[in-house]
């Protein structure tokens, strides 16, 4: 094998002083071998530029990608806080008996936290801060935590039955998962 690399290169060799040869006799070939050079050299500039054009316009989209994301997403942490707001404000409305609701004294109160209770949901929906839904769909880890198992005849298993505390998200991402109780086969 070791032949055969030494006969390739004394070819290569023969080539380029037969070249050299007929290039000192004859003034076209070396012009025509410059040529072909320069044209490489060419060729391989203009590569060089596209790829740095490429990477280049590459960086830029990353950029806007990151700025974009942390322009969308800076509130997340703000918006988990909140969300216990929402839960206690709800939790709050639920907790209000009907005969409350009835009374004209409390009418106004229970209107007012109403009222609290739907701007804060338009709050969210504004800043595309959505809940998500959980009741009747199948289990989704990506978007629920299963706090328990309840025994069904009614729904298939793995369904979700109950919801503990609704989960959110923000644009495409998780806030908060839904935490839910799932439905089994009944003992």
């Amino acid at each position: 094998m070791s032949e055969e690399k030494s006969a390739g290169s004394d070819v290569k060799e023969g080539e380029e002083t037969l070249r050299e040869e007929t290039a000192e006799s004859a003034p076209e070939v070396a012009e025509h071998d410059k040529l072909a050079k320069l044209e490489a050299e060419l060729a391989e500039a203009k590569a060089a530029v596209l790829y740095a054009r490429a990477d280049a316009q590459n960086m830029v989209r990353r950029a806007q990608k990151e700025t974009d994301d942390a322009r969308t997403y800076a509130v997340t942490q703000f918006a988990r806080d909140i969300l216990s707001v929402a839960d206690n404000l709800s939790r709050a409305l639920a907790a209000i008996p009907d005969e409350m609701r009835a009374d004209d004294k409390m009418k106004g109160l229970v209107a007012g936290l109403e009222a609290t209770g739907r701007e804060l949901e338009t709050v969210f929906g504004r800043h595309g801060i959505s809940k998500v839904e959980s009741m009747g769909q199948p289990l989704d880890p990506n978007r629920h935590q299963a706090m328990m198992e309840v025994p069904s005849s009614d729904a298939e298993p793995g369904t979700v039955v109950q919801e503990i505390q609704s989960g959110y998200m923000i644009k495409d991402r998780l806030l908060r998962p839904a935490l839910v109780g799932v439905a089994k086969k009944p003992d």
